[in-house]
This record gives structure tokens, C-alpha cells and sequence, in this order.
């Protein structure tokens, strides 16, 4: 089946003119599609859901509904006194009034629509950037803050929760082809000494909820900095968007891994690790904008371990990186079989890196 006929399964007014890849997500697949009349155009985002990681995308969209709907009701309530248009997707229907499309294959596919004159960036551009994304991640926690975590079915149970991961990790590298590549990589070697090395801090942010300190809130998941909509006319967040992974959590989670993949404009895909950083103006730039929206959301426990959060979520997405590299690369996309390894090594470097600079970074979330 054409990516064409698929696109015109949504209820889009006009002629479909092309479908082309957009954008660079590790998991699905995402294009555009572009409709024209004989006076106007309508652009909307098709994806293609990757059913090895979302094993039930029913539940993505059913949770897609519930949220967008209640924030898109509280920004109409707030926008006249609003700084800015916030925005955030809605889902297009199919033609026949379904939230998504399934075809003979067994493929699933939805589409959402497009905030124009808007983009993300791979990488923080400047510390004015790196406010305004925490402006948007701060106001995406704000207006779900009243929103009852019950209503929606975890899309990724364990996702975000440290110690699962690294109980994965423990079970994958007893695998022979985990430990074949242990055996056969001085490099593979290095790092799965690091992790042994940080093996009790993996568990700070479960401790402390499990004692009460920590409540469970709604999360994005996936917070990064090219997950984070710019408009092209004002340079203010306008938009978070890749919503799939939407659910209950610890905010921490968000807030740590939209600072680490802001505080290193080298990315996730640099291969010299003299590259990386951990960039104190970007950071405090995240932190005064986050603060900004979110402060009101935040008790004194949580602003307590918001510097754990950016060390631990850097330390996860390493372990995930390397145990699925030892695992075949079956969760994250690749090109190469190295991709996933040479990913972890980069979040590791950017791990030691936050470690030797925790004493500025609690003084800039102090000030803010």
C-alpha cells in the first residue's frame, strides 16, 4: 500500500500533491503530506507507529484524546492573558471517523496536525533557546498538573523507571550474544564498568518516591530539545510536540532529560567524545524558563533532586543506548550495528561530565 493512498485515508480537504519523510525521531516513521484546493493548502503529519515499541498504539491515541483535549480547553481559557499562542497537536480523524488507520498489513497509522511557521532544532541554539524550551516543558507540567493520572493507560510500562532498566541490562548481558560482544570490545568493556560503578545511584528517584517524597504527575517522556516547536516569527515556544510517550511519571524524568539534551549542542550521534559538553548558560537558560511555568508545580523535595535528575537521566539513556546495542538493536533505529554503543558512550561522557560540575549547576537551580 503507497504512502499516497494511506495519506488520503484522513479526512483532509483537497487533492493530495506529495508525501515526504519529515523530521528524525529514533522510533517511528513520520511524513508529510500536502493537500491543495483551488484556494488554499492544509499540510498534516503522518506516522507510522512502530508496533515492536508501542505493542498497543490503540492506547497511544485513546490517551492522545484525553490529554490534548484537556489542554486545548485550559489554553482557550487562558488566552487572553496569555504571553504567546500556545499550541499543541490535535489528531486528525479518517475519513470514516476513526482516530487511526490500520491497513491489510496490520500497519498502524494516524495523523496529527502541523504547527506551521514553527520548528525544532537538534541542538540548543543559545541560552535564549534553551529558555524558551524550558518555557514550553514548564508549561506543558503546568497545564497537566490538574489532570488526573488515572485517566490514561501507561503506553510503556517501566519507561523512566532506572532501576527497570538496569535490571533489563543485568538479564540481556547474561545473553551469548551480549556476552560475545562484551568479550570481543575493549570499548563495550569500559562502559559496562561505569555502569557497575553507578549501580546504587540508578535508584535515587524511585527511593524517594517510594518514601513519599516524590509524587507521580504527568510526564512527556521524551522532552528533548528537537521535541520542542520555536515560532519562526517571534523565536518564543510555541509547541511540545511527539506526545506517544505521555504518561504517568516522576517529572524529574522530563525536566532532567530536556537539560541533558540541551546542555550538550554536540548531540547524541557525535562520535569523538572530546565533543562533548555539559553548557552552564544553556542550562541556566532552561532552568530560569522552566522555573518561570512550572515553579508554582514544584514543592521543595522536588527542586531537592532536580540535579540528580539530569545526572540519572543522562546515566539511563546510556544504559538503554548499551543494552541495546548487547541486544541486537531491536529497540532503537540504527544504521550501523556500533550506532547504539557509540550513543552510550556520548550520554556516559556527558554523565561524568555533570557529575564534575554538580557543585555550578545546584548554584544555577538554587538562583532560579
Amino acid at each position: 500500500m503507497t504512502l499516497a493512498h494511506i495519506a488520503q485515508m484522513f479526512a483532509v480537504d483537497g487533492r493530495l500533491v506529495t508525501v515526504h519523510p519529515t523530521g528524525s525521531g529514533n522510533v517511528n516513521d513520520t511524513y508529510q503530506a500536502i493537500f491543495r484546493t483551488t484556494f488554499d493548502e492544509h499540510r498534516i503529519i503522518i506516522q507510522r507507529i512502530n508496533r515492536h515499541v508501542f505493542r498497543r498504539p490503540e492506547v497511544i491515541m485513546e490517551n492522545l484524546r484525553r490529554i490534548t483535549a484537556h489542554v486545548h480547553a485550559k489554553l482557550a481559557r487562558e488566552a487572553d492573558v496569555a504571553d504567546r499562542i500556545w499550541q499543541l497537536p490535535a489528531i486528525v480523524p479518517c475519513r470514516d471517523g476513526r482516530d487511526w488507520y490500520v491497513t491489510e498489513d496490520g500497519e498502524f497509522w494516524r495523523a496529527l496536525t502541523l504547527i506551521d511557521s514553527a520548528r525544532a532544532y537538534n541542538t540548543a541554539q543559545t541560552a535564549e533557546h534553551a529558555y524558551e524550551v524550558g518555557c514550553v516543558l514548564g508549561q506543558f507540567h503546568r497545564l497537566l498538573s490538574d489532570f488526573d493520572p488515572s485517566q490514561v493507560t501507561h503506553p510503556l510500562p517501566g519507561f523512566h523507571v532506572t532501576p527497570a532498566y538496569l535490571a533489563t541490562y543485568d538479564l540481556v548481558r547474561q545473553q551469548p550474544g551480549a556476552r560475545a560482544l562484551l568479550r570481543g570490545s575493549v570499548e563495550a568493556q569500559r562502559l559496562e564498568t561505569f555502569i557497575e560503578e553507578r549501580r546504587a545511584f540508578a535508584n535515587c528517584l524511585q527511593q524517594a518516591f517510594d518514601a513519599g517524597r516524590l509524587q507521580m504527575r504527568m510526564i512527556h517522556g521524551d522532552p528533548k530539545v528537537n521535541n520542542i516547536l520555536i515560532d519562526d516569527y517571534t523565536a518564543k515556544g510555541t509547541a511540545i510536540i511527539d506526545l506517544d510517550t505521555v504518561s504517568p511519571g516522576l517529572i524529574h524524568y522530563d525536566f532532567g532529560d530536556a537539560l541533558r539534551s540541551i546542555g550538550n549542542p554536540a548531540g547524541e550521534e557525535v562520535e569523538k567524545l572530546s565533543l562533548v559538553d555539559f553548557d552552564l548558560d544553556l542550562c541556566e537558560g532552561f532552568c530560569r524558563g522552566y522555573i518561570k511555568f512550572a515553579g508554582e508545580c514544584l514543592t521543595d523535595e522536588d527542586r531537592s533532586l532536580l540535579y540528580e535528575s539530569v545526572r540519572l537521566i543522562a546515566f539511563e539513556l546510556g544504559l538503554r543506548f548499551f543494552t541495546d546495542y548487547l541486544d541486537g538493536n531491536r529497540y532503537f533505529k540504527v544504521r550501523f550495528p556500533e550506532q547504539n554503543l557509540n550513543r552510550a558512550r556520548v550520554q556516559f561522557r556527558l554523565c561524568e561530565i555533570i557529575e564534575a560540575r554538580e557543585r555550578a549547576i545546584r548554584e544555577i537551580l538554587r538562583r532560579c
